[in-house]
Parts: C-alpha cells; sequence; structure tokens
C-alpha cells in the first residue's frame, strides 16, 4: 500500500469539522433518516450507521432526500462488519459497495476498519476515495495496548483519517490515548478515544489533544460504543465546544460513580460563573490510578466519596484541622506547585442547612450512625456548641465516636425520655428504597426537624415517617448542594451560585425517580 502522505484537502478540512458527531441509528431507513432529521437542526456533524440496517441499499434514496434539504450537514458513512463490532454480516466487497454507494449519494466521510482494509485492493480504495475522505479505523474492544504498532500498521495505507478507539480499564489509560494523539497529530489527521466507563476523561478532553472531534450519542439509551455520552450532554452539561488547553479539569473520585449527580450540578456552577472548567465522574477502582492522572492530566480538584474518603489522607501533602479531626477527606485541590490539600466539606453541608432553620449553639441534635458522614455531623456541631448524642446499630462504634468528639453516647431504650432540635440520619440507610428499615421508629422521633443525609431517592421511609408525624424535613438535596457549593469555593474563590446548584440538583433527582417509575 502507498505510504504517501494524505490529500491537502482533508488535512485543511479538519480545522473546520464541529467537535462533535453524532452517531445515528435505527431499525429501518425511514426510522434512520426521522432522526437525523430531528439531529440536523442542532447538529451539524452526523455519522450513520448503516451497519444497523439489514438491507443498508434501501437507505440511499432517503439519504439523496436528506442530503438534498440539508446540505449544510457533514456526514459519514460508516457499515462495520459485526467481527470487528458492528452488526454487518456481508462480506469485505459488500461492505465497500454499500461505503461506496453512500458516497456516490454524497456522504463526505466513509468509515472503513483496518480488518477490512487489509484485505482491499487498489481498485477498492479508489472506489472509495472517489467521492470522499477515508477514515481507517480500528476498535480494541478489551485494552488500551500498543497504540504506536496500531499506528505504525495504519499508516501504511491511503487513509485521509487515522482512528484508533481502544477500551480504558484505568483511568489512566485516558492519559496514554492523549499522549498518543499529542505525538501523532502533526503526522496524521487523527481521531481517537476510550470507550467505557473508565474513558470519559478521552471523550471530552481528546479534542484539546489532538483528536478532530468525538463522537456523542443522538440521544440516552441510543449509544453505539460502551460509555458513549448523549451529543447534547456533551454540549450542554460539558460545554465541549469551549474545552481548550486552558480548561480546568475537577472531578468526582469513587468505586462506583456512575450515579453522582455532581457532574451536573458543578457542571452547572461553572456554566453559570463562566469559569472555563469541567467536571467529570472519574470511576476509579485504586488510587494510585487517580493520583497518576492527577499529576499527568492534570487535574486542578476532586470531590472524594465512598470508598476513598479516609485512604485519600495517606496521599495528601496537608489537610485542613476539621479533616484531620474527622479522619475523612471529601474535597481536595491541587495547587500550583503539584502539592495536593485536603478538606472536609461534609461539615458545611450539614451546618448550612440547619444553621438557616435554628441556632447550633444550644441546640440539641441526635447523630444516627458511626461512619465517615456522622463523624462530620459530630464533630462539626460540637464545634458550634451543639449538645450531641449519638446512637448506632454497632454501639462500640457509636462509643468510640462519642468519645473522640466529647459528644453523648446513647442506645434506643434511653430515646423515650429525651426530645431534639434534629434528628439526623448519617447512615446509608434509606438508599435502597423501601428495602431498607430506619434506624428509628415513628414514635421514636421526638424532634423538631429530621435532617435526611439521603439524598437520592429523594423520599425515604424515614422522610416519609417524620411528615407523617408533622416534623419538618431537612431532605439530603440540601446537605448534598451545600457541601458542592463549599467544594466550589475552595476551588474558585468564587460565591458558589446555590440556588442554581439546588435547582439543577432536583432536576435530576425528578428525571431520575420518573425513570425509575417508568421501569415498574
Amino acid at each position: 500500500m502507498s505510504t504517501q502522505l494524505p490529500a491537502l484537502a482533508p488535512r485543511l478540512l479538519r480545522h473546520r469539522f464541529p467537535r462533535v458527531c453524532v452517531a445515528v441509528v435505527g431499525k429501518n431507513p425511514a426510522e434512520m433518516v426521522q432522526k437525523a432529521e430531528q439531529l440536523a437542526r442542532d447538529n451539524s456533524f452526523i455519522e450513520f450507521r448503516l451497519d444497523y440496517l439489514s438491507k443498508p441499499a434501501l437507505f440511499f434514496p432517503k439519504l439523496k432526500s436528506f442530503i438534498e434539504y440539508h446540505p449544510h450537514v457533514t456526514l459519514i458513512a460508516t457499515c462495520r462488519r459485526a467481527k470487528n463490532g458492528g452488526k454487518f454480516n456481508g462480506s469485505v466487497a459488500s461492505q465497500v459497495e454499500v461505503l461506496a454507494k453512500a458516497a456516490a449519494t454524497g456522504c463526505h466521510l466513509v468509515d472503513i476498519e483496518l480488518e477490512s482494509a487489509a484485505q482491499l485492493k487498489t481498485a477498492d480504495w479508489n472506489k472509495l476515495k472517489k467521492n470522499a475522505s477515508v477514515i481507517l479505523s480500528f476498535h480494541d474492544f478489551r485494552s488500551t495496548k500498543k497504540l504506536e504498532e496500531t499506528f505504525a500498521k495504519m499508516e501504511a495505507y491511503p487513509a485521509d483519517f487515522i482512528k484508533i478507539v481502544s477500551t480504558a480499564n484505568s483511568l489512566y489509560d485516558n492519559v496514554v490515548m492523549m499522549k498518543f494523539l499529542e505525538k501523532k497529530s502533526d503526522q496524521r489527521a487523527m481521531i481517537g478515544l476510550c470507550m467505557g466507563e473508565q474513558g470519559i476523561i478521552s471523550r471530552l478532553l481528546c479534542v484539546r489533544a489532538g483528536s478532530i472531534f468525538t463522537f456523542g450519542a443522538a440521544s440516552p439509551g441510543e449509544e453505539t460504543a460502551p460509555g458513549q455520552i448523549a451529543a447534547r450532554t456533551l454540549r450542554d452539561t460539558y460545554r465541549i465546544d469551549q474545552i481548550d488547553a486552558a480548561t480546568r479539569v475537577y472531578g468526582v473520585v469513587g468505586d462506583p460513580v456512575a450515579h453522582s449527580l455532581s457532574p451536573a450540578m458543578m457542571n452547572t456552577a461553572f456554566r453559570r460563573e463562566n469559569l472555563n472548567a469541567i467536571y467529570l465522574a472519574l470511576h476509579a477502582k485504586a488510587m494510585s490510578d487517580l493520583m497518576a492522572c492527577v499529576r499527568d492530566i492534570p487535574i486542578h480538584g476532586f470531590s472524594v466519596t465512598m470508598p476513598y474518603k479516609t485512604e485519600i489522607l495517606k496521599y495528601l501533602d496537608k489537610t485542613d484541622a476539621v479533616t484531620a479531626k474527622i479522619g475523612a477527606c471529601n474535597t481536595v485541590i491541587r495547587a500550583q506547585d503539584g502539592r495536593l490539600y485536603g478538606f472536609n466539606t461534609d461539615v458545611a453541608g450539614i451546618i448550612r442547612p440547619l444553621e438557616q432553620r435554628m441556632p447550633i449553639t444550644g441546640s440539641k441534635f441526635l447523630v444516627l450512625g458511626a461512619g465517615g458522614a456522622a463523624r462530620a455531623a459530630v464533630f462539626g456541631l460540637k464545634e458550634r456548641g451543639g449538645e450531641v448524642y449519638v446512637m448506632n446499630r454497632t454501639a462500640s462504634a457509636a462509643q468510640k465516636l462519642a468519645k473522640q468528639a466529647r459528644a453523648k453516647f446513647i442506645q434506643k431504650p434511653q430515646l423515650a425520655k429525651l426530645s431534639f432540635d434534629a434528628i439526623i440520619n448519617a447512615t446509608p440507610v434509606g438508599m435502597k428504597g423501601e428495602q431498607d428499615k430506619p434506624l428509628l421508629s415513628e414514635k421514636e422521633l421526638n424532634c423538631r426537624y429530621v435532617f435526611e443525609m439521603v439524598y437520592s431517592p429523594a423520599e425515604t421511609k424515614f422522610t416519609r415517617m417524620a411528615r407523617a408525624k408533622g416534623i419538618h424535613v431537612i431532605p439530603g438535596v440540601e446537605m448534598f448542594v451545600h457541601q458542592g457549593a463549599r467544594q466550589f469555593e475552595i476551588w474558585t474563590g468564587k460565591p458558589a451560585p446555590v440556588d442554581e446548584m439546588l435547582r439543577v440538583a432536583l432536576h435530576a433527582l425528578e428525571q431520575r425517580a420518573a425513570m425509575a417509575k417508568n421501569k415498574t
């Protein structure tokens, strides 16, 4: 095969591509075009996955009509064979015929995988390149390995664009992909990213590392590759069109972390305050993996959730006094010199909603639990002069926490003789919905306020019992928003747009509840 450089036109054209190509699928030609029609109003770059059609040849009359009405839309035709991760069961020869027909009808680019390219003759290449530019693609559905080796093989073919897509099994795989793109994008027109839940970093930051564009799904549920993000989310939530070399990267770290509402909330706050920053969900299966990314991307700050709030401490250069007392950190900021500083904003998430309703000093609180959230509540309330009682299913853990914080340990039989200004559920009980049994019964809720730290689901048995008894409820979403607001302030030095953050979090919870209801 020729090793000549690709034609000049595609090399210039790459600078005019939109950053997101929307992948469109459909059960039949009519459905596929209908979806494209709906997308074309807001998206000028579309990929038709012709391998999803049982008879791709029937698509071309409709494609011709679509192009006539939408001449501004740049189109890719893909007909990936089943053995290479697609759905097309025909031969390589028939694949070439489909792609050549798509190009003749008006598609600007055609995508053919490396495995098929190995079987092409010069006549086949001429047929594909006659009316379109060619993307030569390779997909590794298992790992991110041998990128240089793969590139060397692909460079031998007369394609206009080289597309290498791997699978991220760690966060650091994103770094490997982006360093590869930075190195090769000056040599060839490149498209590259990592698939999988852990590949989200590359899907967003690949465009500043050298990838000409990234891919987005037409809508949630219509992903054509593992970990693909809806195009609207890429633009509205992550503002991918504005990502550049100066964009600061933040994220939430946990295992698991896909359920987190933090990306929606924090990205809204960044947009509201016009900050050049992005916030990602970082699924870290090991803290060492995260630390390598923090330094190499670099990540400017991150939220820490289960199960790493304690483990993160050994990686920090310094913490504030509250974090040291509690023994848990949920917020990290990376200084210009690379040093990592830890904070605990769970305290702010607990104190701020309570302070809006009552004075902390002199008020009486019952904290249920003895884990990280409970420790934040107990130490935070004690520091501000609250009278704090601790109760937990494992009495020894509650006794230990009470002793450390100079609070009072209490057991269930003593509740009948006491009343509280607020009872705080600082346990995970409630996260599993109806399966979870609250630590207290309705008759044991002797208080003015119930503070539920569980924010998803928005309503738990604990809060329902409280409302039935006429007790005021402080929902978990307030704690979630206020701890996030304090994180925003630490990272940016600006006041957080709390009302907007609360609005977005409530909306996300409503959507989640509606989806759960539809499933049942």
